[in-house]
């Protein structure tokens, strides 16, 4: 086995050097680094819960994007028209995303680099540059909608301008990303604990709702549609699902956090991995399914089958089953703007760093990815219909990411021992074919409907 381009902590031979994160000075970073190596030395006499701990976090990050404001308009709007039908397309959504976030993790692991580098290394400079362009473009549509969203949470739980919002939302955001001065670990914790701060609340809301249980349990099930607009809110869910800027994102998160010394140590490593991206992508895929279910339960059940937006749905929820619910809903909201706004700003940097191996300081990439968040509200522009525009711009990037990324995972003189299967191979190829068409279609259909 060659271990050309491997990464198992040694530099490689034939590859320019890397932008990869600096080692742990941090205690919290120390610490969890020592106690993963511990793990896969074999070394920990710890329970296996505690043994897991230190590799959880990334995947927790890369998850946001999942949970993210864009993903509230669209959930809503299927369970509001279609009651439970399309809990099916959730669960399937979060299981091919589950695959890609996996990939991605691989990749870091494995090369000890992130997509953007190896895309840089790989193809033609030309190649590159356009690459780079485009998701940056992508990246700041990300930053755009999900700004938004935090901003919209803050303008229905305090009834603030959305102006006041923003300038919340761009002071919250500047604090959460202060954390990555204290390393890894205390910014995983903050994102991580938003995630939780998100399922926490539509517990809450399931619990307000009281759902037919049975009927979720068949339409889990038995997949089917009910017409034309079922399919097409079914292609939104899906199409809308793998964000390209948290594939790039999640390689990086995964490069060079721990690093192994051997094969075994690495495969052990991958599988610890694969774990958290399994925890932290279904705990996204039941928060989705949950909006749907809530949706369903409450505007569904009382006929309301027009509820489209984030406001509507906000005000409705009032009267059907108290504020609480409401106030409960734009926590979530306002939880899943603040953390999806600073891991945008968090791809943003890296994608920067990977294609062109430069780095600018981070408060100007704040300031340059906030500035459109303001000029859309000071335009007055409808906040949802700027989140679904903004998703439309993410389709663009989406084959930028998913296609290098399995002919990368696919090719052992990058991987090594952790190259993809040819079952995985197959698998990702008809994954990526069906993600990248969907997203096609619904270009073509908010375009014609523009």
């Amino acid at each position: 086995m060659t271990d050309v381009g491997v990464h198992l902590g040694k530099e490689t031979e034939d590859s320019t050097p890397v932008l990869t994160p600096p080692g742990p000075s941090r205690p919290a970073d120390a610490r969890t680094v020592a106690e993963a190596e511990q793990v896969l030395t074999g070394q920990s006499r710890k329970g296996k819960l505690a043994r897991l701990l230190p590799f959880l976090g990334p995947a927790f990050v890369a998850s946001v994007a999942y949970v993210d404001p864009g993903n509230f308009a669209t959930n809503i709007q299927g369970g509001a028209e279609f009651g439970y039908l399309l809990v099916w397309v959730v669960i399937a959504s979060n299981l091919m995303a589950m695959l890609l976030q996996s990939l991605s993790a691989k990749l870091g692991i494995a090369t000890g680099k992130n997509l953007a580098e190896l895309c840089r290394d790989h193809f033609p400079k030309p190649v590159v540059w356009v690459m780079w362009a485009l998701m940056e473009l992508v990246a700041m549509a990300t930053d755009l909608a999900e700004f938004l969203g935090a901003a919209l949470g803050f303008n229905l739980l305090f009834g603030v301008s959305l102006l006041t919002g923003a300038a919340l939302t761009a002071v919250a955001t500047v604090i959460i990303l202060a954390l990555e001065r204290y390393g890894f670990r205390p910014l995983e914790a903050v994102i991580t604990a938003l995630v939780g701060v998100i399922a926490g609340s539509y517990v809450v809301e399931t619990i307000f709702d009281r759902p037919d249980w049975g009927l979720i349990a068949y339409h889990l099930i038995v997949p089917r549609f009910a017409g034309t607009e079922s399919i097409l809110l079914a292609a939104g869910i899906l199409g809308a699902t793998v964000m390209p800027h948290v594939i790039f994102l999640h390689s990086g998160l995964t490069q060079g956090r721990i690093v192994a010394r051997t094969e075994q140590q690495l495969r052990r490593l991958y599988r610890y991995e694969l774990v958290d991206v399994v925890v932290a992508m279904g705990v996204a895929g039941l928060v989705n399914a949950a909006m749907l279910v809530m949706a369903a339960s409450t505007f569904h059940r009382q006929g309301l089958t027009s509820v489209g937006t984030i406001e509507e749905a906000y005000r409705t929820l009032t009267p059907l089953l108290g504020s609480a619910a409401s106030w409960v809903f734009a926590i979530s909201l306002l939880a899943s703007g603040l953390s999806s706004s600073a891991v945008g700003t968090m791809s943003g940097q890296l994608i920067m760093q990977g294609f062109l191996h430069r780095e600018i300081p981070a408060w100007i990439r704040r300031l340059v990815t906030m500035l459109p968040s303001f000029v859309v509200v000071l335009m007055g522009l409808d906040p949802t219909r700027t989140l679904v525009i903004s998703q439309v711009v993410l389709s663009f990037g989406l084959p930028l990411a998913v296609v290098p990324l399995i002919r990368f995972t696919m090719r052992k003189d990058i991987m090594g021992p952790l190259a993809n299967s040819r079952l995985v191979n197959g698998v990702a190829s008809v994954v990526a074919m069906l993600i990248i068409a969907l997203n096609v279609f619904l270009l073509i259909q908010t375009v014609r409907g523009v």
